[in-house]
């Protein structure tokens, strides 16, 4: 008979774990759906007033709070989100 209960089972617990990040995954995507169509919108915004379709200062302060927030690689994944808000320069 083995000493490993079911709650503290290596095996099941990875599997929970696994859920758990399945989960954050999805409001993670759901999250950037979000994110990229107000970038969109507020680039539609600004080009019909008559502005420039990006703020050079803005994404500066995208990029600081994300590297600030998650180190060198937050400045990375803070780009990616740009580019996607933005899209083709």
């Amino acid at each position: 008979m083995s000493s490993t209960t079911p709650a503290t089972d290596p095996a099941r617990r990875i599997g929970d774990l696994r859920q758990e990040i399945d989960d954050c995954d999805a409001e993670l995507i759901r999250l950037v759906q979000r994110r990229l169509a107000i970038s969109h919108e507020i680039g539609a915004l600004r080009t019909a007033s008559g502005g420039t379709r990006l703020s050079l200062a803005r994404e500066q302060q995208v990029l600081a709070r994300f590297s600030e927030a998650l180190g060198p690689d937050g400045a990375s994944l803070g780009m990616m989100l740009l580019r996607g808000g933005r899209g083709a320069l």
